[in-house]
């Protein structure tokens, strides 16, 4: 097994290393004041866009496309690439690569009509438009997505939505044209997992509302934002659904397979980067007579640290390796794996180099409180933790009974 990238990676790897410590990270100042002072937190700012035109023009875009859709990188190639945008939160939108237009844009590469993928596709590929994903649902537990109750209802040459979602990332932008909601089709069908399916909603569609904008510790995560919305009569045009009635689930999987991995690529770039800040920060303050980097509790931390990132970069590596080799549905357990290492180990490795900085380290002078609350949230989005070992564990006692089995 060999992870060595290849030249046109390491290219991509220097270009884009240089990109964001030219541009992108002196730029995170800038971003913060226009943010806490500007009338509109979900427009893009315009830092963001002056960035994503410099991104495009250095042929930094769209990186995250698949080889089998027009794309030249590999799931391998890309994990690097999605590991440096990840040092700062909102830096993958400079790129065109962020969640959950990524997904978004692969769910329509997979499974959209050619004029589905015309109207949507094509401008989510450009840049000029942004999406939503809505499937978590406030009043049933979504760990179980075989409990969302959305109720998507035949009518004639259309269909009727109604019901409510929040957690809805992108609902908020002023730019976000198209919602991907997952509903229920058929909610008498005795095989749960044939119930629902997948509609394309445009957002503007009468009877579509934000309910309110959910923070998250406080944090607001604009220009992006997590809406709660509410359905109500909603109608969209019957051609609108993806891949067909009772086929949500087979839409899911292929779309969080590699959604998933691609925040575990983002969250050991982040967790890299507190890291580093450790790094510098132990150097340059003294307690008690000592650097900080002199100190036994202090030197254990960073070698825990650098351990446990080098093991999730890993097991990324290995995910990705093999989803680029034998698919998404071959690599389900090291997705679950992966999805259960990272965000918790990106959140410990954050939370120790807050400690190491103090009261610094709880403030906006340090990326390092935003980049938790990411990791935070991703131990819940695409599936909790719980639901990630459940399945695993279920999966590896009856594979190992399987294996034992006379005959």
């Amino acid at each position: 097994m060999n992870f060595e990238p290849s030249d046109t990676v390491k290219s991509l790897s220097i270009r884009l290393m240089a990109f964001m410590q030219t541009h992108v990270i002196p730029a995170e100042p800038a971003f913060r004041h226009h943010m806490a002072t500007t009338a509109n937190k979900w427009a893009t700012p315009p830092l963001v866009e002056a960035l994503k035109e410099k991104a495009r023009a250095e042929g930094l875009w769209n990186l995250f496309q698949p080889r089998a859709h027009g794309g030249h990188l590999s799931n391998l190639d890309y994990a690097p690439l999605a590991e440096i945008m990840g040092r700062v939160w909102w830096a993958p939108e400079v790129f065109n690569c962020n969640a959950p237009d990524t997904g978004n844009m692969e769910t329509l590469m997979l499974y959209g009509t050619p004029a589905q993928k015309e109207r949507w596709l094509v401008p989510l590929l450009e840049g000029r438009i942004r999406s939503g994903f809505a499937m978590t649902e406030p009043d049933v537990a979504s760990s179980d997505a075989t409990n969302i109750s959305c109720a998507i209802q035949r009518d004639g040459d259309h269909y009727v939505i109604n019901g409510r979602k929040w957690y809805t990332t992108g609902a908020m932008r002023d730019t976000c044209t198209l919602l991907i909601v997952m509903g229920k089709t058929d909610p008498e069908n005795p095989d749960r997992h044939a119930q629902q399916s997948m509609i394309l909603v445009p957002k503007d569609t009468p009877g579509l509302r934000i309910v309110r904008h959910v923070t998250t510790f406080g944090y607001d995560d604009a220009p992006f934002g997590e809406a709660e919305l509410a359905f109500e009569n909603v109608r969209v045009p019957a051609e609108n659904i993806l891949l067909g009635e009772g086929r949500g689930f087979e839409v899911a999987q292929g779309r969080l397979g590699p959604g998933r991995i691609h925040h575990c690529m983002r969250l050991i770039g982040g967790a890299q980067r507190a890291l580093e800040l450790v790094l510098d920060r132990v150097e340059d303050r003294r307690t008690f007579g000592r650097k900080l980097s002199e100190h036994q509790s202090v030197r254990e931390d960073i070698a825990r640290s650098w351990c446990e990132i080098e093991q999730a970069r890993l097991l990324t590596l290995k995910t990705a390796d093999t989803i680029d080799r034998h698919g998404t549905k071959a690599a389900w357990e090291l997705i679950s794996a992966i999805k259960i290492i990272a965000p918790s180990m990106a959140q410990t490795v954050i939370d120790r180099a807050i400690q190491i900085h103090g009261g610094k380290g709880l403030t906006e002078d340090l990326p390092l409180a935003e980049l938790f609350n990411y990791a935070r949230q991703i131990r819940l989005a695409d599936g909790p933790d719980q639901v990630h070992m459940m399945a695993l564990g279920r999966k590896l006692v009856r594979a190992h009974h399987s294996a034992k089995a006379p005959g």
